[in-house]
């Protein structure tokens, strides 16, 4: 079955806001056997949103629709189906308790324009939100599916999981799809090709397709089969990556879902080891990258942003002859700094980076996105040198992802 979702808002045609919906939901559908085929934003006009549904209703069975359906004026979603079906308007006595109860439970006086919420086009199904007061609804025209939901992203993931996919499950005999991801890291996309290239022209005839998702610093390398048993499929792909897993294995560090700190978190937890970190160009970026996953004060003890050189000095206790001689960015200074951080916030590890992250700042000697990174452990203390380019956004986020993916090798006894 193909599938189409259409975002409504203006905020996301300006850039105000960024589209997560369409992600999740995608992701959602294409686990449960749904082929997503077309993705799009649209404004808070009715006609734009009608010429939209003109184009989808014609190539899609499943069209999924977020945004518009809040109590204000300006959400016209509700009110642009209802015209576009040609029905006619009814209170839903189920929404309007939901609605009652939303808010009572946290002791307000519910609005009239609030209540407006219950009432749905006669000829939907509304779906009822758990999570808030605008029900989503249920249209069926001429063979095809349309779904709107409320474009508040927890309130989309609620009705998506508790009513959009069980229905779909129900109506819909689907395919297996079935993906699997390698997650690499250290080696850029066209390297990594070169390096699998006969093995990726052997996927054809298992009928597997091979994406390539490049990110700062990681690249993801997507198996995906569309067809056939849903068994068979994962076999298939079991088999084919246990072949390409010994050609990458120094550069792979997870799969599906997984991050790095993710994985250096459970590293460290079955471990019982702390870490701490000493940031320069990263601004703390790791720690947050690090104190992201639930759970992550088993492990994490915290950090020093040592940005200035005072701070290196005062807080961290970088000799200022290291720094005079060496400069800040260093293979000594970031040395220091790791082994300091594990001394001061007394951890098992630590991570130190310090880099020129730009737009300013570079010389020569030292061109923009030069970046050292030291880790420190029990098993010693290393330091490697990397150019990251000349986006800052990018290199702080490539430091990042580098210095997790040092660490994690670290603590694998990998380094020597």
């Amino acid at each position: 079955m193909e599938a189409e979702i259409i975002t409504i808002g203006d905020e996301l045609l300006i850039g105000q806001v960024t589209d997560t919906n369409s992600g999740w939901m995608g992701q959602q559908l294409n686990r449960n056997g749904v082929n997503v085929r077309y993705r799009s934003a649209v404004s808070d006009r009715a006609e734009d949103i009608s010429s939209v549904l003109d184009i989808a209703l014609k190539r899609s069975t499943l069209v999924l629709i977020t945004g518009g359906l809040g109590p204000t004026k300006d959400d016209i979603t509700k009110k642009t189906l209802c015209d576009y079906f040609g029905m006619g308007w009814r209170t839903d006595q189920l929404v309007l308790a939901d609605v009652r109860g939303f808010f009572k439970r946290f002791g307000r006086e519910v609005t009239e324009v609030n209540l407006q919420q219950a009432n749905v086009p006669d000829g939907c199904v509304a779906l009822r939100n758990k999570l808030g007061t605008a029900p989503g609804m249920w249209f069926e025209r001429d063979g095809r599916i349309i779904v709107s939901l409320p474009g508040v992203p927890h309130e989309m993931k609620g009705l998506m999981t508790d009513e959009v996919l069980p229905r779909i499950m129900q109506k819909f005999a689907l395919p297996g799809i079935v993906h699997k991801t390698i997650l690499t890291q250290g080696i850029g996309e066209s390297w990594l090709a070169e390096k699998i290239a006969a093995w990726e022209d052997s996927l054809a005839a298992e009928h597997i397709r091979l994406a390539y998702l490049p990110s700062p610093g990681i690249v993801r390398l997507r198996l995906s089969i569309y067809e056939g048993k849903k068994e068979d499929a994962e076999k298939c792909i079991a088999r084919k990556m246990e072949e390409v897993l010994p050609l990458i294995h120094d550069y792979v560090f997870g799969f599906d879902d997984d991050t790095l700190e993710n994985v250096v978190g459970s590293l460290l937890r079955e471990r019982k080891k702390t870490i701490s970190t000493a940031e320069s160009c990263t601004g703390g970026n790791i720690a947050h990258m690090i104190t992201s996953v639930p759970g992550s004060s088993d492990y994490y003890i915290g950090s020093v942003i040592a940005y200035a050189d005072r701070i290196k000095e005062n807080q961290l206790d970088v000799l200022p002859e290291t720094l005079a001689k060496d400069g800040a960015v260093s293979e000594y200074v970031v040395k220091e700094m790791a082994v300091n951080a594990r001394k001061k916030l007394v951890t098992d590890y630590a991570i130190a980076v310090s880099g020129i992250a730009g737009p300013g700042g570079a010389t020569e000697a030292k061109p923009l996105g030069t970046t050292w990174i030291a880790v420190s452990g029990p098993e010693g203390t290393f330091a490697k040198k990397f150019i990251f380019g000349d986006s800052r956004e990018r290199n702080i986020l490539r430091a990042s992802v580098a210095g997790l993916a040092f660490l994690r090798k670290l603590i694998l006894g990998e380094l020597k």
